[in-house]
């Protein structure tokens, strides 16, 4: 059975004082024992002091972006040993904002996830349509696209290690919230994918998260079907309590 997964993803929001309050005022109210994997990313500069806050707690730190390269004359990027280095278990990667303002091309994305599964750091792999896409009737060929541009070529093992997580631009800081059955159409269409074209099990395994307006009030409802497995946080993760709160209505 698959672990329902929460991270929360805190953009470039919070300096260290304000993440380490977070943090702490989270780690009070989701206790020792969340029904829910619960992780974090804060930006770069809070990650080191936010992973001493939460030293034997349950909660994961994660990072918001990775470079692809080991080391290297890569002025303002971040290497996974760096990541390793500061305690994140967890990496989001392609994520629509990077892709959309920082030009980030499937390649891109590609050669991050490949650094990514040589480490023991846990990719979270975003995928997802814009508006303009999805009025087209472009979801199952944009979305399917992504993933197949990022999966291609790995082995089994390696896709099984991989969290997806289904974000339609359109609903991302918008207020709109894809509907539970939207949520299920494109989640079950992404395992489908999976499980064509990787066998043993591995479709079954692979955990995909929603992300895009995730609040208390509709974290129930997606999370009853059946190909939804948690969440990708993330205003709501920025405040303890509702973010907490999205934990708790979680499973």
């Amino acid at each position: 059975m698959r672990k329902p997964f929460i991270a929360g993803n805190w953009k470039m929001y919070k300096t260290r004082a304000s993440a380490l309050e977070t943090v702490r005022d989270l780690l009070r109210r989701l206790g020792p024992e969340p029904p829910a994997e619960v992780a974090v990313c804060p930006p770069f500069t809070a990650l080191a002091a936010v992973a001493e806050a939460l030293e034997g707690s349950p909660v994961r730190l994660g990072a918001q972006n990775v470079h692809w390269a080991a080391e290297g004359a890569f002025t303002g990027e971040v290497a996974v040993p760096m990541l390793l280095e500061c305690g994140c278990r967890y990496v989001i990667l392609g994520h629509s904002e990077r892709r959309q303002h920082f030009h980030e091309s499937e390649e891109v994305v590609r050669r991050k996830l490949d650094r990514v599964l040589e480490s023991d750091l846990e990719p979270i792999l975003c995928v997802g349509e814009r508006l303009e896409e999805r009025e087209s009737d472009r979801v199952e060929e944009v979305v399917l696209g992504q993933l197949g541009s990022a999966l291609g070529g790995l082995t089994p093992r390696q896709v099984s290690r991989i969290i997806v997580a289904y974000e339609p631009v359109w609903a991302i800081g918008t207020g709109r919230t894809a509907t539970p059955e939207i949520a299920q159409e494109v989640h079950g269409m992404i395992r489908e994918s999976i499980r064509r074209d990787f066998p043993g099990g591995t479709a079954d395994q692979v955990r995909i998260l929603y992300g895009g307006s995730v609040k208390p009030d509709n974290i129930g409802a997606l999370m009853a079907r059946k190909d939804v497995d948690g969440a990708l946080v993330g205003g709501a993760s920025l405040e303890a309590e509702s973010f907490a709160r999205i934990v708790a209505g979680s499973v």
